[in-house]
């Protein structure tokens, strides 16, 4: 089971926007929209497509994090790590 199948387990009462072919990279929900990993959703162009880190950045902005699809359009969210 991926991470869409389980949000929308949890949430059956939700109608969702997802961005086909990075389920994996689902973190969380926010005001009814799935939330992403951009991390994550890089990480799956390198592996899944074969991009390199610099490709797929450009891919992943371009195609997917600028596309806007209505209210319902997914939150993309930065990773960050602190070194405490």
């Amino acid at each position: 089971m991926n991470n869409l199948e389980i949000t929308i387990e949890q949430y059956p009462d939700e109608e969702f926007l997802s961005a086909d072919g990075f389920e994996d990279a689902i973190i969380g929900v926010s005001d009814g929209k799935l939330v992403y990993s951009v991390l994550r959703c890089i990480e799956i162009l390198m592996i899944r497509d074969g991009m390199g880190y610099e490709e797929a950045i450009e891919y992943f902005g371009f195609n997917v994090q600028g596309a806007y699809m209505g209210e319902k359009t997914p939150i993309w969210v930065e990773d960050m790590y602190f070194d405490v």
